[in-house]
């Protein structure tokens, strides 16, 4: 299973995300309103945000300046970057959206209600987008806690055996003809 690959035993089938709000992070990306959302065991919510990369080419951005503040909060909190990292994403950088979609599934896992307890940030590419392949590559260099993070191409993700086989013909017819 490619999305749960370390991750919480649960109960119940993933169901969609219902309007991802993140804990104090404006202007919450695209990407992450389409998430998963898993019942754990304990009770407890897991979340797998999902971003996918079809065509895209990685471009440099830079984290908007009066947030700041809350995403460096968010990201020392996290513990989830390697010594120095954080310095190299605050600023501009290709690097600048996969930081903020990783930092706002980062932020729903440091909510004080402690709902989610569970997440991963999960980019999906095909194999042949080399941009995307080596973007995630670059990003995974810079976390030293590598379990919130997990990039896959679709061509994986559908040999999985983790969709309904009519879901992975009407996928491969769409995005990978032969």
């Amino acid at each position: 299973m490619v999305a749960g690959r370390a991750g919480p035993r649960g109960r119940g089938p993933l169901r969609p995300l219902a309007g991802a709000v993140g804990p104090g992070l404006p202007q919450q990306p695209p990407s992450l309103r389409r998430g998963l959302v898993l019942d754990l065991d304990d009770g407890a919510k897991g979340v797998v945000g999902v971003d996918t990369r079809y065509h895209e080419r990685a471009k440099a951005e830079t984290p908007k300046p009066s947030n700041l503040r809350r995403y460096l909060e968010v990201a020392e909190r996290s513990g989830a970057f390697t010594e120095g990292a954080i310095g190299t994403l605050k600023g501009r950088s290709e690097l600048a959206e996969l930081w903020l979609e990783h930092l706002l599934l980062l932020s729903m896992l440091q909510h004080t209600s402690g709902r989610w307890r569970w997440g991963r940030f999960v980019v999906v590419h095909p194999a042949g987008n080399s941009d995307y392949a080596e973007l995630c590559a670059r990003y995974r260099t810079l976390l030293e806690d590598q379990s919130t993070f997990s990039s896959v191409t679709v061509e994986e993700l559908l040999d999985a055996g983790a969709l309904p086989k009519t879901t992975v013909a009407a996928l491969r017819d769409r995005y990978l003809p032969m």
